[in-house]
């Protein structure tokens, strides 16, 4: 039987938001209700949310050695769901850190992967992409030379991923993607074989679209806020406000 994946890289160091006592992953951001009683967020507990409600039953951790208080704070499950975790030795990017998990994935699998420094909507994001395929969740942003810009055809193929690009091509920039278990072994075989020298995912996924490989992009995202700097925390805040109105008027 196949697993539903949720992927959570959250070996970095936070350089950006400095100093903190704790991993930049437990950044408290808005709160939530427990019991009755108002309590704050862990900003990963906004992807964890997404993910659960895309049906995931796995969930896997990329800590580095000294984030064990990841670890303490999640603990072995989160709505039912199981945890794992592994250790990314010697954090050298994105790409190193998500083929760290790759031993717990099988061909068949579906993979959800998300950043868990960010919070973004609609919540349902990643149920938007279609299982089988390897595709992106997009979102306009103001600044796209701060991401990763995704260029595509009128039909949604992704042609190009600029890494954060002064003039880049397009506004819309991956928040979060979904693939299988077999297109993740492929990208990690092309990673080896590049000599594992792809930090960014983009310049990875550029390497596999130029060998024949796809990739979609859905334009189906609303808003995106990195919460791993100071303006992007003080956005985050405003962000949630506002939604809370909006679902207080859809009452």
């Amino acid at each position: 039987m196949s697993s539903r994946w949720g992927i959570i890289p959250a070996a970095g160091r936070g350089t950006r938001i400095q100093p903190l006592a704790f991993s930049k992953e437990l950044l408290p951001v808005g709160t939530r209700h427990d019991g009755g009683t108002e309590r704050p967020r862990a900003v990963t507990e906004y992807l964890l949310e997404r993910m659960t409600s895309a049906r995931v039953n796995r969930i896997c951790f990329v800590i580095s050695a000294e984030k064990t208080d990841i670890v303490r704070y999640f603990g072995a499950r989160i709505a039912e769901v199981p945890i794992c975790y592994t250790v990314q030795q010697n954090p050298h990017g994105l790409c190193d850190a998500l083929f760290s998990a790759l031993p717990f994935v099988a061909p068949e699998d579906e993979i959800l992967v998300g950043l868990p420094d960010t919070i973004w909507f609609p919540v349902e994001g990643f149920e938007l992409l279609p299982d089988g395929q390897f595709s992106f969740l997009l979102f306009p942003v103001a600044r796209p030379e701060l991401f990763d810009s995704v260029v595509t055809d009128h039909q949604g193929i992704v042609e190009e991923i600029q890494v954060k690009c002064q003039n880049a091509a397009s506004e819309w920039i991956w928040g979060a993607f979904k693939l299988t278990g077999r297109h993740f072994a492929e990208l990690h075989q092309l990673w080896v074989e590049r000599d594992r020298s792809d930090e960014y995912l983009g310049t990875l996924v550029n390497a596999y679209l130029t060998r024949g490989g796809t990739a979609i992009g859905v334009k189906r995202g609303d808003v995106y806020v990195d919460v791993g700097t100071l303006n992007g925390y003080r956005e985050a805040s405003r962000v949630l406000s506002h939604q809370a109105t909006l679902h207080e008027l859809a009452s």
